[in-house]
């Protein structure tokens, strides 16, 4: 039987709270180590390439976070549009109880390694997508058509993405808790758009249906 990786989540789990906290350059092997409580040989075991495969792992870890809070939100709330608002206060909230020390650990890390590190890009890639999909599935069960819902979850991942930043910046949750209910504001209008617009549709349907040859 294989010896069960004792370290390794520890290394990853240490990695995320400096990287969100101080960056990826500014943080040492020996600060994973310390944070990890790992042996140091632990760190070149499971990450024989160095830090930037526990960047990537890092990465990779804080999406399945995300990805499985955006889920948890999606089947709690009734829309989208509640999904953003009840998500938003999250990250609103841990970061302004860390005194806004703590960013997003995937964006600290992008913004430093990507994308001359193409490991720690595709990593980062492919956690954005994994919440555009959560987003866009919950956005087409509101009755969005899949390009539109897909278009929407794209501007909602860069959105927050970016009022992140903003709000470590500020130090203050606000730019989070309107760039979310701003989205949340577009989505509702336009749902409500698409669904007074949709007997109108219908009775054209109907009518074009009603013709005869010559009159269509």
């Amino acid at each position: 039987m294989p010896a069960v990786p004792k370290h390794r989540q520890p290394i990853i789990n240490a990695a995320v709270t400096l990287f969100r906290r101080q960056g990826f350059a500014r943080t040492g092997l020996n600060d994973i180590v310390d944070v990890s409580g790992a042996p140091k040989g632990s760190l070149y075991h499971y990450f024989p390439d160095g830090k930037s495969s526990i960047a990537v792992a890092a990465v990779e870890e804080a999406g399945r976070r995300v990805a499985a809070t955006v889920a948890k939100l999606a089947e709690e709330c009734g829309s989208t549009a509640e999904l953003l608002r009840a998500h938003a206060r999250l990250p609103a909230g841990w970061m302004q109880g860390s005194g806004f020390r703590n960013g997003c650990p995937i964006t600290t890390v992008l913004l430093e390694l990507a994308p001359r590190d193409r490991a720690v890009a595709e990593a980062g890639r492919k956690a954005y997508a994994a919440r555009t999909a959560l987003l866009r599935d919950k956005l087409m069960a509101d009755g969005f058509a899949r390009p539109r819902a897909e278009t929407l979850a794209v501007l909602c991942t860069s959105a927050l993405q970016g009022a992140l930043v903003q709000a470590r910046v500020e130090r203050s949750g606000r730019p989070i808790e309107i760039t979310a209910a701003e989205l949340a504001r577009l989505i509702e209008a336009e749902a409500v758009r698409d669904l007074d617009a949709e007997p109108a549709r219908c009775e054209r349907d109907h009518d074009r249906q009603d013709r005869t040859p010559d009159q269509a």
